[in-house]
């Protein structure tokens, strides 16, 4: 009776060790699909696409703005010409698009502030984007 105590414990302790600790969260960058049990390591990014269409590139055109120059908390995100402009929102990543991506750390949302400046050094449009963990968010910059 001994023996089969013990064969059925250490069978017992065999199979809890089988657990595996990792990032169990879907929405998580870094999720393991083959973790068992969250270990706390789970990391996040969230995106988000700006965009302005047809009327606000004619009219920035007109006044004589070549380029917008695009930040996010201060940070240099990229350029693009005014006459580029959309028709609808454009996916996060996609060609010519101007997408911020957001290392959100341990947490599942974020703000930060985003700045949009024209050649001749103006500040056209700024405020807030709230990141969401495995998310895109598209932001239309209007006049």
């Amino acid at each position: 009776m001994n023996k089969v105590f013990y064969a059925l414990l250490v069978i017992s302790i065999s199979l809890a060790g089988c657990k595996t600790e990792g990032c169990t969260d879907l929405d998580a960058v870094n999720w393991n699909p083959d973790a068992d049990i969250s270990d706390g390591s789970c990391a996040y990014e969230g995106q988000a696409v700006l965009w302005y269409g047809q009327e606000v590139s004619s009219y920035k055109q007109s006044i004589g703005t070549v380029a917008y120059t695009f930040y996010s908390n201060g940070q240099l995100v990229g350029s693009q010409a005014v006459s580029t402009y959309w028709n609808g929102a454009p996916n996060c990543g996609q060609d010519a698009s101007i997408t911020i991506t957001q290392d959100l750390g341990s947490n599942t949302s974020l703000n930060t502030t985003y700045e949009v400046i024209d050649d001749l050094g103006f500040t056209i449009w700024s405020g807030y984007i709230n990141f969401q963990a495995n998310t895109c968010i598209a932001l239309e910059l209007t006049l």
